[in-house]
């Protein structure tokens, strides 16, 4: 099982950046698919983008293509999510997730095993 804890939300202003870290604890983290979803109030989960347990495979939703950014560090047991040209619709409470199955990366809520509680990312216009 991994554990894991989400940092590095706040408000920011359209068109500006934001860096989200994901703390993973467990000694199963190397081989574990990771990934970011959202959700914004009223509104279901969303996929965000996901990354392979070697950190070699990437995969976005077409909203965010371009503009973030998921990558991993499995010494440190971290991952994170580096968002630009943020937008008032990317407001939402952003997840980390865990995957154990190898393979391919997947996209849906009911795939993912592990969650962190979430941060707030506020995008003002």
């Amino acid at each position: 099982q991994v554990q894991l804890v989400e940092s590095g939300g706040g408000l920011v202003q359209a068109g500006g950046s934001l860096r989200l870290s994901c703390q993973a604890s467990g000694r199963t983290f190397s081989t574990t698919t990771m990934a970011w979803f959202r959700q914004a109030p009223g509104k279901a989960r969303e996929f965000i983008a996901a990354i392979s347990d070697s950190g070699l495979s990437t995969k976005y939703a077409d909203s965010v293509k371009g503009r973030f950014t998921i990558a991993r560090d499995n010494v440190n047991l971290m991952v994170y999510l580096e968002m630009n040209s943020l937008r008032p619709e990317d407001t939402a409470v952003y997840h980390c997730a865990a995957d154990y199955r190898r393979g391919a990366l997947r996209f849906r809520v009911h795939d993912y095993d592990s969650w962190g509680q979430g941060t707030q990312v506020t995008v003002s216009s």
